[in-house]
């Protein structure tokens, strides 16, 4: 099976990378596959509101050593014929500031090894490359995708992350560009897929509807990042006509 590792990188603060990690691992768990997303912005701790319940162990905890990646997962109950097992970061200041050193660094490395001989996928969100677990994401993930936002700063702050990416050995594989219907959104020009606003009121993950929007063109991005055919359908094309 095609597909591996996968690091959703975000070109700014805010771009929606979060959100598209959950969306993605919606989309192949509608498919039937299992995926488990990490969380490598440890210090934004984003990937934590999805998870339904009380979070014991969590990644920082796996990345020091103080727990088992089995411990750290926690699946999603959603309707859907797969499985999404988050591993958030939820710890106090202390495991935080422990986690961002180059020994929890490679241990993060070692989970995210560990989870793929587990799960089909692995998607790593990850913040914008500024620290130890930013870069272990990148170096390990198989492939990698900078997920911008479709307005001025997206597209300003695009090239400096590219240019990181390049410094660090690790470039992106392609461009997401999200919120890509907004009103007042720009052509991203090096976006390879494109992803619409969801409703602020709207169920998530949204892909789960595949009447939604969001569904066809998260399924586009996920089956052209990941290299892999999904067999979804959807009732209407939607947005896909837009990036073709």
């Amino acid at each position: 099976m095609n597909g591996g590792t996968l690091a959703l990188v975000g070109a700014t603060g805010g771009a929606g990378t979060t959100r598209t990690a959950v969306e993605m691992g919606a989309t192949l768990a509608r498919a039937g596959r299992s995926v488990a997303i990490l969380d490598a912005a440890v210090a934004t701790q984003g990937l934590a509101t999805h998870v339904e319940g009380r979070i014991g162990d969590d990644v920082t905890a796996v990345m020091t050593g103080d727990a088992a990646l089995g411990d750290a997962l926690y699946d999603a109950d959603l309707d859907a014929p797969g499985r999404i097992a988050f591993c958030p970061a939820h710890a106090p200041f202390e495991r935080l500031a422990r986690a961002k050193t180059p020994e929890s660094a490679r241990a993060f490395e070692t989970a995210v090894a560990d989870a793929a001989t587990c799960f089909d996928h692995v998607l790593l969100d990850v913040p914008p490359v500024a620290a130890n677990q930013s870069v272990a994401a990148l170096a390990t993930a198989e492939r990698r995708a900078l997920v911008a936002p479709a307005t001025r700063r997206g597209r300003d702050l695009l090239p400096r992350h590219q240019g990181r990416l390049r410094d660090l050995g690790a470039p992106e594989t392609a461009v997401v560009a999200t919120r890509a219907d907004a009103e007042g959104a720009i052509t991203l020009p090096d976006a390879d897929y494109g992803i619409p606003e969801a409703s602020t009121d709207a169920q998530v993950p949204t892909a789960l509807d595949p009447s939604s929007a969001l569904a066809p063109a998260v399924a586009q991005a996920t089956e052209g990042l990941l290299d892999i055919d999904l067999d979804l359908t959807f009732p209407d094309p939607g947005m896909l006509d837009r990036f073709n």
